[in-house]
């Protein structure tokens, strides 16, 4: 399992330099990287895109149980507060690993399926949202929170039409933390 883990490592490790997008990181280079032999890619994992799918779900997984742990440690803030402090870095996460979630989002957009990366950030916000907004049904908890995950998942792919378009830029923590606030009070139909 040495082996297993060592190329796990140098994939995300390219990944995250991000001179390249995933699809053309090579095997040799991952290869290379890990110290092995190239024929233990598809040994391990049958592809290179498989490699690269495990990647993206252990990067995505680290950020979930960043969300717990968040959740835990801020029990003193406001629901909104803490929703507020998710939204952050959940925008922060997606632009600063932006191969790693551009492939994660396109997937799950493509082949969408119940535990997705998707799914498990909408379960991370609902009890968040349900929080806010006490006196909403259940199905209007459910909808806006799935309108709060879409709209930053479009922020992020279409960073640059929606920087132009909102007048704000998305390029900045400064610029996502006032976008993702108004966004917030928008959806969660809440004076700021």
């Amino acid at each position: 399992m040495e082996h297993k883990e060592a190329m796990i490592q140098a994939a995300i490790a390219l990944m995250e330099e991000g001179e390249k997008r995933p699809d053309e990181i090579t095997v040799r280079e991952i290869c290379k990287r890990a110290g092995v032999g190239l024929g233990l890619v598809n040994y391990y994992f049958g592809s290179k895109e498989n490699l690269v799918g495990l990647c993206v779900e252990r990067k995505i997984n680290a950020v979930i149980g960043q969300f717990r742990k968040m959740q835990e440690e801020t029990d003193a803030l406001a629901p909104l507060e803490k929703l507020d402090l998710l939204g952050s870095m959940t925008l922060n996460f997606l632009f600063g690993h932006g191969s790693v979630s551009k492939i994660s989002v396109l997937a799950d957009m493509q082949s969408p399926r119940a535990g997705d990366n998707t799914h498990r950030t909408y379960q991370a916000y609902l009890p968040l949202v349900a929080a806010c907004r006490p006196d909403w049904e259940e199905e209007t908890v459910r909808r806006k929170t799935f309108c709060l995950i879409t709209i930053m998942q479009q922020a992020f792919l279409r960073q640059e039409v929606v920087s132009q378009m909102l007048g704000i830029d998305l390029g900045t923590e400064a610029g996502r933390r006032a976008f993702h606030t108004q966004i917030l009070h928008d959806i969660l139909e809440v004076s700021q």
